[in-house]
């Protein structure tokens, strides 16, 4: 095996039949700063900017933020931001090595380097995919002021640590200098998540002006490395919530964990090494609302569909395939299979899928132009492409945060219209009945959740089913405060006294379905 790596210096070298950055890197000035660099971004945006730039468009390179691990930086600095997209359908695979990402910074080892980037007046857009977790909103949604990285930030705003911190203090320093404000652009799978970042960050100022009226320092705002509004300024938050564009947008893209296989592959393709290549499908979706008063990358020009409402996209997205991508995690887990494609393939989940997509397209908006039926389709393709080898245990991963905008928006509005929603609470049953699988049935910490330390705790004390379901709506905030609350309870509690009896077999056969189950996969 080679140990040259790629690197601007080794793309020539590359076989010709690859795909390579077709513009000079040297020539491409930073426009975009993104938050959190995952293989999710770098399958998705960043290819996206790099059609851009490959079109001569030279002011959108992205300077790639980790919020908390260096992992990244570390296998792409050695490589120039350089890394290969490998395209995986059952029919093959293709190579794409992508440049957009010129340079890359770890938020915790230098704070001050991270606010610098996003105060230079070249950044007209700072795009987030930080995970719906690190969104930090307590049970009811609004922003966790007692988290304490949140008290950290409103304490020491030259040094953040999150998000909210680095957007907050970055936006207040521009206003600060006369420079006008990025725009800020979420992509991670929040519901009307531009609206939602929006609010969060119009919560966090607020704190932070109360704070400096407590210090009885309104108008004169903080100098140096902290330093805000000058003298006579409107509140931040009021200038965050006026003056700062959030546009919704909508990402769709599936993209497995990369394996130490990936990696021996894909060098020998290259003829060098690459620390860090990601995998994905061919689909690719953006949906973005139009809102970029700084200016933005020609996208619609490669596949970007730019709307004026994201909404009904989003919701579709969330829905069909976040939704029934939780539904596979789940049920797939507790009947034995390790990736999609496998438990996808199962007849009893194959017809519990189509279940659950009926009852979610029953509260999408008949009048928004939405083709579900095609888009099923598409996603049934997608689910059963063997070339991903998408692991259930990663989509697992995260579900208090994930199951409020994939399973129980819908299952309020199924409540609310008096509709069927009976495989859409299977759902949430198998969260719960696959989280408390763990260290039994499941390996110990096989996909992990935010609120571990008390699930576990709560589930270890085997209440009843009933019992179990209202204490873990409580912990999650599910349907917090509706009206109906107790019915979604109750049905709930039903499939899970048929999980904790009898795995899916009985909760499956009480829905009618009875396709003959394939046997579990070996790992």
């Amino acid at each position: 095996m080679t140990h040259d790596r790629l690197s601007d210096g080794t793309l020539r070298s590359l076989p010709n039949q690859l795909s390579v950055p077709a513009y000079d890197r040297a020539d491409i000035a930073p426009g975009i700063v993104h938050l959190g660099v995952g293989a999710f971004h770098r399958a998705h945006q960043a290819a996206y900017v790099d059609d851009c730039l490959a079109a001569g468009e030279r002011d959108w390179g992205i300077v790639g933020v980790s919020l908390r691990s260096a992992d990244t930086r570390d296998a792409l600095a050695p490589q120039d931001g350089l890394y290969t997209l490998a395209i995986r359908d059952s029919g093959g695979e293709s190579l794409r090595v992508i440049g957009s990402i010129q340079s890359m910074l770890v938020a915790p080892e230098d704070p001050g380097a991270v606010l610098a980037v996003l105060i230079d007046p070249r950044t007209r857009i700072v795009t987030l995919t930080i995970t719906e977790k690190a969104y930090l909103r307590a049970a009811d949604g609004r922003l966790d002021e007692t988290h304490p990285d949140i008290v950290h930030d409103l304490a020491n705003p030259g040094s953040p640590r999150t998000a909210h911190g680095f957007l907050t203090e970055a936006l207040a320093r521009r206003r600060a200098a006369g420079t006008p404000p990025f725009t800020v652009l979420c992509c991670d799978n929040l519901p009307a998540n531009g609206a939602t970042l929006h609010r969060l960050l119009v919560e966090f100022a607020a704190l932070h002006d109360q704070g400096l009226a407590r210090q009885g320092d309104v108008q004169l705002a903080r100098q140096g490395d902290a330093g805000l509004a000058p003298q006579g300024d409107a509140p931040l938050a009021s200038h965050i919530a006026n003056d700062v564009a959030f546009p919704s947008s909508m990402v769709d893209r599936i993209v497995p964990a990369t394996t130490d296989a990936d990696r021996t592959r894909i060098a020998v393709e290259l003829g060098v090494e690459d620390a860090w290549p990601v995998m994905t499908e061919p689909f690719c979706q953006w949906v973005v609302e139009d809102d970029f008063p700084a200016g933005r990358p020609a996208w619609e020009k490669f596949g970007v569909t730019m709307v004026a409402d994201v909404g009904p996209f989003e919701d579709m997205k969330l829905r069909l395939l976040n939704g029934s991508h939780s539904g596979i995690a789940y049920l797939g887990l507790l009947s034995g299979h390790a990736t999609v494609d496998r438990a996808f393939a199962d007849p009893a989940i194959r017809q519990f899928v189509d279940r659950l997509w009926a009852e979610a397209i029953s509260t999408l908006p008949e009048d928004a132009g939405l083709d579900t039926s095609a888009y099923t389709a598409e996603l049934a393709q997608r689910f059963s492409n063997t070339a991903l080898a998408h692991r259930t245990a990663q989509i697992a991963n995260d579900g208090s945060q994930k199951l409020p905008q994939r399973i129980v928006a819908s299952v309020v509005e199924c409540l609310e219209a008096g509709t069927e929603m009976v495989h859409l609470t299977l759902v949430v049953a198998a969260w719960i009945a696959a989280c408390a699988a763990r260290g039994k049935a499941l390996p110990e910490a096989h996909f992990t959740d935010p609120l571990d330390a008390p699930l576990t705790e709560l589930l270890s004390q085997q209440l009843p089913a009933n019992e179990t379901v209202t204490a873990v709506f409580d912990l999650a905030g599910f349907a917090r405060d509706h009206a109906e609350r107790q019915t979604l309870i109750e049905l709930v509690a039903v499939h899970l006294v048929h999980l904790r009896r009898d795995g899916p077999t009985l909760a499956f056969a009480a829905l009618g379905i009875d396709g003959e189950r394939q046997g579990a996969d070996t790992e």
